[in-house]
């Protein structure tokens, strides 16, 4: 991805930002900026920035890919990256999480981890997006073990309120015998052009994070579409998967030659977000990839977070009695 061709710098003397050291994101305070490389200006800029509160000994020259604008949304965002690392840490130490949180982080409840695999999924990730290339034992289907735990992980922050979603939406249909109603009167598609006519007002055109944006929404779409009847189904909601495909790929009809993201919501979309670092860790993406990807996942969570009752507020329908036989013909 090109750097922005822009000459000016997007960050001056003594303005406050936020900059990323290693996972997280800390205030500073940047001192100084040089263009990168003197011979060619299109290579972007170089920042030196002083972190709050700590040495002088921290200062240092880093990138511009590392430095964010000083805004609520993006404190908000260093505040979750902040939670997320410590609930890590909690976890990775083994000290036990009071019985009311752990049903807040995601992954350590049942039924929120059902989102990565429940009783029938297929643990195999769907093939990546374009661009992205497979590592040579990926692509044999067979990964040496040390290898596998060697690579980035990308842990996306899940606000509160989504993962009790996720829980919800668990007891709903493997519960209760509900489903989400398909077509979705707000599908994903419109979620994810939503949120881009959003997010791009940020973004300067041309630069390296409006390319960035424009590549994570495209993966979305196509990790949902391949991914969605292979790992994020729950048994019971199969036969509406089959039923859905039918009329996809009937060339008639209202729904014809439409995609999964267009016909599912944003119910599932969650369940996609929940599964990213497992299907994240059968690429070859490096560290810097893996890091700006969760940074990119965690802010379309966040701006989800904030607009459920605009995309998640659908109510779950009763399958009924023939869905139920046919359900049930099918398991």
């Amino acid at each position: 991805m090109a750097p922005s061709t822009s000459a000016q710098p997007m960050y001056n003397k003594d303005e406050k930002v936020l900059c990323f050291h290693h996972e997280l994101l800390y205030e500073a305070k940047v001192l100084d900026h040089k263009i990168k490389d003197p011979n060619d200006k299109k290579d972007g800029f170089m920042y030196r920035v002083h972190y709050k509160g700590w040495k002088n000994t921290w200062d240092d020259w880093v990138p511009q890919q590392r430095v964010r604008k000083l805004t609520e949304e993006n404190k908000e965002l260093a505040s979750n990256l902040k939670k997320d690392m410590d609930a890590q840490r909690r976890a990775t130490t083994g000290k036990p999480l009071p019985a009311a949180a752990k049903k807040r982080v995601y992954g350590s409840d049942p039924a929120a981890s059902s989102a990565r695999g429940s009783e029938d999924r297929s643990s195999v990730a769907p093939p990546p997006p374009k661009g992205v290339k497979r590592g040579r034992g990926e692509a044999e289907g067979i990964d040496k073990e040390e290898e596998f735990v060697r690579r980035p992980a990308v842990r996306i922050v899940i606000p509160d309120n989504l993962k009790t979603i996720l829980v919800d939406d668990w007891e709903k249909v493997t519960k209760d015998a509900k489903l989400a109603p398909v077509p979705s009167p707000t599908p994903i598609s419109q979620f994810l052009s939503e949120y881009y006519a959003y997010e791009n007002q940020h973004r300067r055109n041309g630069s390296a994070d409006a390319d960035i944006l424009e590549e994570v929404i495209a993966g979305v779409k196509e990790y949902f579409n391949k991914s969605l009847g292979r790992i994020l189904l729950y048994r019971f909601e199969r036969e509406q998967f089959y039923r859905v495909h039918k009329q996809i790929e009937s060339g008639h009809g209202e729904h014809a030659g439409e995609s999964l993201c267009d016909m599912y919501g944003c119910e599932h979309l969650l369940r996609l977000f929940v599964s990213m670092p497992d299907l994240i860790a059968h690429t070859n993406m490096d560290q810097q990839s893996v890091s700006r990807l969760r940074e990119e996942l965690s802010k379309m969570t966040q701006f989800l977070g904030k607009r459920v009752d605009k995309y998640i507020a659908n109510p779950y329908e009763h399958a009924g009695q023939e869905y139920l036989d046919s359900a049930k013909t099918g398991a």
